[in-house]
C-alpha cells in the first residue's frame, strides 16, 4: 500500500528539522510537482527586478523551506507546443525534448494565502524577463519544483552572503530566515543605486551595495574583491553563500578553501549564469551535485 501523501510530508519536515538542529548544512528534497498557477500582480523592485505574485488554485499545497529553492518556469517551445513533465512518484519524469524553461528562486510563499513570488531580474531579450513584463493578472503559468532546498544550521557564528542582481531575492530571503540576533556580511553588486532595494537583514549583520557602473554585468571583479577583503574573526565558524555570474565568483570557490580553510558543508557556490552562454548549468560546469541553475533569466 502507497503510504499517504502527508506521511512523506511529515518524513523531509523531520528531515529539515534535523538538520536545522545539526552542525552540516545538507540539501533535502521534497516531493516534486508540476503546478499551473495564476498570476496575481505585478511590481518593480527597484529597477533591476520585477516581482511576479502568483496564486491559487495552482500554488495550494506548495513547499517553501530554504533561502535558495527554486523553480522552473516552463513555456512552449519553438514549436508552440507546451510538453509538461508527468508526475513519477515524488519525483518527474521530463519529455524529450526537454521543455523551454528558466529558474527562478523562491522569494515568498505563503501558505494563508497562498500567494507564491518570484522576483525576475530584468534584462533584453531575456526570456523570463519578457514573460515577466507581459504578466497581467488572471493569466496562467505551469511551473515545477522546487525539487528541495539546502537547510543551513543557524548555529554559525557568522554568514556570508554574496551575489548579483539575479541571486539578491536569495541574498534578500536569507536575510529574513536568519535568526535576529545572526552576524555577519551580505554583499550585492549592482548597477547602481537604482537596483537597491530594501532589505530585511539581523541588526549585526552589515549589508554592502556595490555599484559596478557602466560595466556590463558579469565582467566586474567588484564583488569577489570585496568579499575577500572580509576577516573572519578567530575561532569562529562562518557559513558562506554566494551565487551570480559563474566566471566573476569562481575565484571565491578558492578563496573559501585555501584562505578560510572551509569544508564542503561550511559554503555553497553556485554559478547561476555565465555570460555568453545561454541555458547555462553550474552542475556540468562545476561537478556540483546540489544545484541545477540556468540562465541569466533566474
Amino acid at each position: 500500500m502507497t503510504a499517504p501523501r502527508t506521511d512523506h510530508r511529515d518524513r523531509y519536515l523531520e528531515r529539515i528539522a534535523e538538520v536545522r538542529a545539526g552542525s552540516a548544512a545538507a540539501k533535502v528534497g521534497y516531493p516534486i510537482h508540476v503546478r499551473e498557477a495564476t498570476v496575481v500582480r505585478s511590481a518593480p523592485l527597484g529597477s533591476g527586478l520585477l516581482r511576479v505574485t502568483l496564486g491559487r488554485p495552482g500554488t495550494e499545497g506548495f513547499e517553501a523551506h530554504a533561502p535558495d529553492e527554486h523553480v522552473k518556469l516552463l513555456f512552449p517551445g519553438e514549436d508552440g507546443v507546451l510538453r509538461l513533465p508527468e508526475p513519477n512518484g515524488l519525483m518527474l519524469s521530463w519529455p524529450k525534448p526537454l521543455p523551454t524553461s528558466r529558474e527562478y528562486t523562491v522569494r515568498r510563499y505563503d501558505p494563508v494565502t497562498g500567494e507564491l513570488d518570484i522576483d525576475v531580474a530584468l534584462h533584453a531579450g531575456g526570456l523570463g524577463s519578457e514573460w515577466a513584463r507581459a504578466a497581467r493578472p488572471g493569466d496562467t503559468v505551469h511551473l515545477a519544483g522546487p525539487p528541495g532546498g539546502l537547510i543551513v544550521p543557524h548555529d554559525y557564528d557568522r554568514y556570508l552572503l554574496a551575489g548579483d542582481i539575479t541571486a539578491l531575492p536569495a541574498v534578500a530571503r536569507w536575510l529574513e530566515e536568519l535568526p535576529r540576533d545572526a552576524a555577519g556580511w551580505a554583499f550585492v553588486e549592482v548597477s547602481g543605486p537604482d537596483e537597491e532595494i530594501a532589505l530585511s537583514a539581523p541588526d549585526r549583520v552589515e549589508v554592502r551595495w556595490l555599484h559596478r557602473g557602466d560595466v556590463p554585468p558579469g565582467a566586474s571583479t567588484l564583488l569577489a574583491d570585496a568579499v575577500r577583503e572580509v576577516r573572519v574573526p578567530e575561532g569562529e565558524r562562518v557559513y558562506v553563500w554566494v551565487a551570480g555570474e559563474a566566471g566573476s565568483i569562481k575565484p571565491l570557490r578558492r578563496w573559501v578553501r585555501d584562505e578560510l580553510g572551509l569544508g564542503k558543508h561550511d559554503h555553497d557556490i553556485t554559478g547561476y549564469w555565465k555570460r555568453g552562454v545561454e541555458d547555462f548549468d553550474d552542475d556540468h560546469e562545476e561537478g556540483h551535485e546540489d544545484h541545477d541553475h540556468d540562465d541569466h533569466d533566474h
